[in-house]
């Protein structure tokens, strides 16, 4: 009888030590002494004592934070740049097989390419075109991560801090550009009034009695102010009258 019970003990630890249910998002790489042999998953999964061994590896988005980097802009700007990579595993056999550990080679390779590309830009880019970023740093992951069978599906900068003396430059560059903009502004304003000043002047130099009737509206606009002095304009004729003589 202790024998029975023996014996079952023994196929019931050999049942639940090699028989594995692995879920709908996850994959066994198994190996068979040593060697690669297939993926299996999901559901359940038997594998052969000490001949064969498994990986368990996820096939869900993971999310990695990319720590703060020290960076030094194309024009020579020091910031400190934190991103987020999504990617996840497309081929679990390549995930293991080609890489030791693939979570954290995607860490290494995301920290390296991040100084790289954000070195090469401005950091008026930098502040202002982060989806072109993004889409540069995605695509260079993407590229170093296939062999790797771990497809990148976005990355995102999430934060630019400067230090305190930047930041004021940044603001007073600002506001020379708003002083500069307005001076442009008013310089054009002038521009076009010097021109209809210019037409309307040609315009009363041919038509006399349009600059009479000007000289009327004038007066009528100095009745109205109730200005105790009054001054009358004098046609130019006049003048041309005294010269003759």
């Amino acid at each position: 009888m202790l024998v029975y019970i023996a014996i079952a003990v023994l196929v019931l630890f050999f049942i639940f030590t090699f028989l594995y249910v692995f879920r709908e998002y996850e994959r066994a790489v198994v190996f068979t002494l040593g060697r690669f042999s297939s993926v299996k998953g999901p559901g359940l999964i038997i594998i052969v004592p000490i001949i064969q061994q498994l990986v368990r590896i996820d096939l869900r988005t993971i999310v990695m934070d990319v720590p703060p980097q020290d960076i030094i802009s194309h024009d020579n700007v020091s910031v400190r740049v934190s991103a987020v990579v999504y990617f996840r595993v497309v081929d679990p056999e390549r995930a293991v097989i080609q890489v030791e550990n693939y979570s954290m080679a995607v860490s290494q390779l995301s920290q390296t390419t991040l100084r790289s590309v954000l070195g090469q830009h401005d950091l008026d880019e930098m502040l202002a075109e982060r989806n072109k970023l993004n889409a540069h740093i995605q695509k260079i992951l993407d590229e170093h991560m296939d062999t790797w069978g771990i497809k990148v599906s976005m990355v995102e900068i999430k934060h630019i801090d400067l230090n305190e003396s930047m930041i004021r430059a940044i603001a007073k560059q600002a506001e020379a550009e708003r002083e500069r903009r307005a001076k442009v502004i008013h310089a054009d304003g002038e521009l076009q009034a010097s021109h209809k000043l210019l037409e309307a002047a040609q315009v009363l130099a041919h038509e006399p009695q349009a600059l009479q009737l000007r000289y009327l509206q004038t007066l009528s606009n100095i009745a109205e102010e109730k200005n105790s002095t009054i001054v009358f304009p004098v046609p130019i004729e006049l003048f041309k009258m005294f010269n003759r003589v």
